[in-house]
């Protein structure tokens, strides 16, 4: 089975140091977190482990194959990604946009097959997105366009997703669904990195937590391990002690509720 591994991975702009021989790996079968400080190099190494940006050293293997030696087309049927950004200017409907993450399946000049319209039907359900599917993405909300974003990458039924922020401008219960389905897909076979600031909504609820800091990996292990509250103190600057008062809450979707590609 697909997995995606990093080792030693430099990365210079300028004088700055953005990664310092990182090594990280996403397995098929586990939903991992990655945290750190705005400016960790979170972003950045997701980029490198894509393909699309060159470490100074090290080295992204993908299913025992360096990074750069795959097709882009066999590439993308492997590796999905949804970015930080996902706004567009286009006119494009939600769904046209799902249905470029069928691209990679496609022969030059072919058009939508049979499964690839149930692709793209499947991903639309898997993030609550038909109702507004077939609206312009230029008229939906940022929580929207981020589930479309979403629904793009699980479109290509790729077996290692990358997301970067994704829960960014989600609803809480959309939030929730969507943490949710990452889980099952994982629990399916699927390999996840998830880049979030979010400790307590994926760090109890993912398989491990990688942990950046200064452009290395400071932990990474069990959430209970990683994100142990010296870890916390140095690699975020802050104090983490147990909750007290009203706040913070469990919250949690309601029984039976489960939108996604596994039902």
């Amino acid at each position: 089975m697909t997995a995606l591994v990093a080792r030693g991975l430099e990365l210079r702009r300028g004088p700055r140091t953005v990664l310092a021989g990182v090594d990280v790996a996403v397995r098929p079968g586990e939903l991992v977190l990655l945290a750190g400080r705005n400016g960790a190099g979170k972003s950045t190494l997701l980029r490198v482990l894509l393909g699309v940006e060159r470490p100074a050293a090290g080295q992204v293997v993908l299913h025992d194959r360096a990074i750069g030696s795959w097709p882009a087309a066999a590439r993308a049927r492997a590796l999905a990604f949804v970015p930080q950004d996902t706004e567009t200017p286009f006119e494009f409907t939600g769904r046209e946009l799902v249905a470029m993450g069928r691209h990679p399946h496609r022969r030059p000049g072919a058009g939508l097959a049979p499964d690839d319209f149930a692709a793209i039907d499947r991903a639309l359900a898997a993030v609550d997105s038909e109702r507004f599917a077939d609206r312009s993405v230029t008229t939906l909300s940022g929580g929207e366009q981020r589930r479309i974003a979403v629904a793009r990458a699980l479109a290509t039924e790729a077996p290692l997703l990358l997301l970067d922020e994704p829960t960014s401008n989600l609803d809480l219960e959309h939030a929730l669904q969507l943490v949710g389905l990452l889980e099952r897909l994982a629990r399916a076979g699927r390999g996840i990195l998830v880049a979030s600031h979010d400790l307590n909504l994926l760090g109890a609820r993912c398989d491990r937590a990688v942990l950046l800091h200064d452009g290395r990996v400071y932990a990474d292990g069990v959430p209970t391990e990683a994100l142990a509250d010296a870890n916390v103190a140095i690699v975020f600057g802050v104090a983490a002690k147990p909750a007290q008062g009203f706040f913070p809450r469990d919250y949690r979707l309601p029984e039976g509720v489960t939108p996604d590609l596994l039902r």
